[in-house]
C-alpha cells in the first residue's frame, strides 16, 4: 500500500469500530509493493516505471491479469519486460489449448455424447483428473490463492492436455470415421474439459475466456462469468484408474525418449516410423502395459512388450527401473492418410496405399457426401 491508501485504510478502520463496533469490511486482502524486475522501487527519475495502461496496450489486459494472479502477494511484486515476456508466453499456451479445443468441437453435437462409464480408460483417466482439480480449484479461489489456481491449470492444461492426451487422441480425431466410438469419447471429453477449464480460468482470464464462451456454447449463458463452476464432476473420480496409469506413463516415458533420440540422430522423422521393442522385467507391470493400446499411447506404428531386462545397449531412465526400450523402424508401408506404416497385404479392395481403419473411414465419409 501506498502511504495516502495506508491513511485511507487506518481512518476508515477507526471510524467505523468506534461508530458501529466492527470493522468497515469482511476480508482485507494486502500485498507487497510493485518494484521492476531488478527489485528497484518505480521512479520517474529512473525510468523504470511500468504503467499498466501501457501493459494492456501491448499485450493486452489478460496477460496483466495473469501476472496479477500468479504472483506471491504476500511479497513484494517484480514486474518488467523479462517477466511479462515469461507470462505471455504461458498465457499463449494455454490460449492455444482452448483454441485447439474449440477447433476439434466444431462439428460436436449431443447426439455424438457418450456416457462416462462407456469410455476408454484414457478418457476416463482425464475426467479423473478434472475430479481431482475440483476441490483444490474451488479452496484456492476461496482463500484468495490465485497464483495456485494459475500452478494448476497451467501444468493440467500443459503437461496432461496438450503433451499427453491431445498429442495421443488427434489419431483417433483426425483420422477415426465419424461413427468410432473412441472418437465420439475423445469428442465428449474434451466438450466436458473445455466446459471446466473456460469456468475455472474465467475469473482471471476474463476477456480470453468469455470470448471462447461465446463460441463454445452459444445457446447458453451470454457470458462464462453467469455461468457457476462445474457441477459433479467428483463422479468421475477413479484412484485405481489413476494409479494404473501412472505405471503406463512411467513406461511411455522411457518409449518416448528413446524416440527422441531417434529421430535426433536422422534415424528416424518420426515416432510413426517406430515399432520399438519394449522390455519389462516386472511381470504384473508387463501386464498392466500390456492391457492397453500401448503402441497407441506411445504414437507408434507398433510395439512389441518382451519379458526380461534387455540388452545392454538399450535405452533406459533411471525412474523407470525395469523398463528397457530397443529403438526398432516400423516395416511395411506408410499410410497416405494416417501416416501410419501398415501390411499392404491387409490393405481394403479399392483402398491400397491407406490402413484398413482409414479405409472405412473414407468409406463413411463418402457414403456422407463428405468425400470423394
Amino acid at each position: 500500500m501506498c502511504s495516502s491508501d495506508l491513511g485511507w485504510f487506518h481512518s476508515s478502520l477507526l471510524e467505523s469500530c468506534g461508530t458501529r463496533g466492527r470493522a468497515p469490511y469482511d476480508v482485507v486482502l494486502t500485498h507487497g509493493f510493485v518494484l521492476d524486475e531488478n527489485g528497484r522501487k518505480m521512479s520517474k527519475s529512473l525510468g523504470n516505471v511500468v504503467a499498466p495502461q501501457t501493459v494492456i496496450k501491448d499485450s493486452g489486459a489478460d496477460i496483466l491479469r495473469l501476472w496479477v494472479a500468479a504472483s506471491d502477494y504476500s511479497d513484494d511484486l517484480r514486474i518488467g519486460k523479462n517477466v511479462l515476456a515469461t507470462f505471455s508466453e504461458t498465457y499463449r499456451k494455454l490460449r492455444n489449448t482452448i483454441r485447439w479445443m474449440l477447433g476439434a468441437l466444431g462439428h460436436f453435437s449431443d447426439a455424438d455424447r457418450v456416457e462416462a462409464r462407456a469410455m476408454p480408460e484414457l478418457e476416463r483417466l482425464m475426467l479423473h483428473r478434472l475430479a481431482e482439480l475440483d476441490q483444490p480449484i474451488r479452496e484456492a479461489y476461496e482463500n484468495f490463492d490465485y497464483k495456485k489456481v494459475v500452478s494448476l491449470l497451467s501444468h493440467f492444461m500443459t503437461s496432461d492436455l496438450s503433451a499427453f492426451y491431445f498429442d495421443i487422441r488427434k489419431d483417433a480425431l483426425y483420422c477415426d470415421p465419424p461413427s468410432s466410438h473412441a472418437r465420439k469419447s475423445a469428442l465428449t471429453t474434451i466438450d466436458l474439459v473445455c466446459d471446466a477449464v473456460l469456468k475455472w480460468l474465467a475469473p482471471i482470464l476474463v476477456f480470453t475466456c468469455d470470448e471462447a464462451w461465446r463460441e463454445f456454447r452459444p445457446d447458453a449463458e451470454p457470458s462464462v462469468h453467469l455461468a457457476l463452476f462445474p457441477e459433479g464432476l467428483a463422479a468421475h473420480a477413479d484412484d485405481a484408474l489413476a494409479e494404473k496409469w501412472k505405471s503406463i506413463r512411467r513406461v511411455r516415458s522411457v518409449v518416448t525418449g528413446a524416440l527422441e533420440i531417434e529421430r535426433a540422430g536422422k534415424r528416424i522423422g518420426s515416432s510413426l516410423e517406430a515399432a520399438p521393442l519394449v522390455f519389462i522385467a516386472d511381470d504384473a507391470l508387463r501386464g498392466i502395459v500390456a492391457s492397453v493400446d500401448f503402441a497407441e499411447v506411445c504414437i507408434a506404428s507398433g510395439i512389441e512388450i518382451v519379458a526380461g531386462d534387455g540388452p545392454a545397449d538399450a535405452f533406459r531412465l533411471p525412474e523407470a527401473a525395469g523398463v528397457a526400450v530397443a529403438p526398432r523402424r516400423a516395416g511395411g508401408v506408410k499410410c497416405a492418410r494416417s501416416w501410419k506404416y501398415f501390411d499392404p497385404a491387409t490393405a481394403a479392395p479399392g483402398f491400397p496405399d491407406v490402413t484398413p481403419r482409414d479405409a472405412r473411414a473414407l468409406q463413411e465419409l463418402r457414403a456422407l457426401g463428405r468425400w470423394g
